[in-house]
């Protein structure tokens, strides 16, 4: 089991756009100079993420993408299924049909874990990890930089 960059940057990506959600609809540029994520990339998540109801567009002058729903319910499991990461242990992926077409002799172990982490995910939300005070510390010195760029 191996969670990609996909899964990756797309928590990353729309745990940021949580962080500046007081101030109006987030443009896709500024998610991907704060959190180094190619603009191309993004518009590929956010097209997932729209489509699973995670993220809702604004468009026009001042447009960008909002929330879908209230941070507290978008578990971080929401957000890696959306973009069809698994989080997956077994070989088989849970086909039971890990040896030739029989379960192997760890198969039971590796689904057990596939199901731990998958409950570990999604027993977190955008708004715990909104409440982690080392999220908002990366999340100001983030601002910090992109804000003494501009200044430069």
């Amino acid at each position: 089991m191996k969670l990609t960059t996909k899964g990756r940057y797309a928590v990353t990506a729309i745990l940021d756009l949580a962080l500046h959600r007081e101030q109006g609809p987030v443009n896709l540029a500024e998610i991907s100079s704060r959190q180094a994520i190619s603009l191309s990339y993004l518009e590929q998540l956010f097209s997932r993420l729209r489509k699973f109801g995670l993220v809702a567009s604004a468009r026009g002058p001042g447009g960008g993408y909002l929330l879908g729903r209230d941070a507290s319910e978008i578990s971080i499991a929401d957000v890696i299924g959306a973009v069809d990461e698994s989080v997956d242990a077994t070989r088989c992926r849970g086909l039971k049909n890990c040896q030739g077409d029989e379960r192997c002799l760890t198969h039971d172990l590796w689904e057990d874990l596939s199901l731990h982490i998958t409950s570990f995910l999604s027993g977190i939300s955008l708004a715990d990890m909104i409440q982690q005070r080392m999220v908002r510390q990366v999340s100001q010195r983030q601002d910090a930089v992109r804000v003494n760029l501009h200044l430069q």
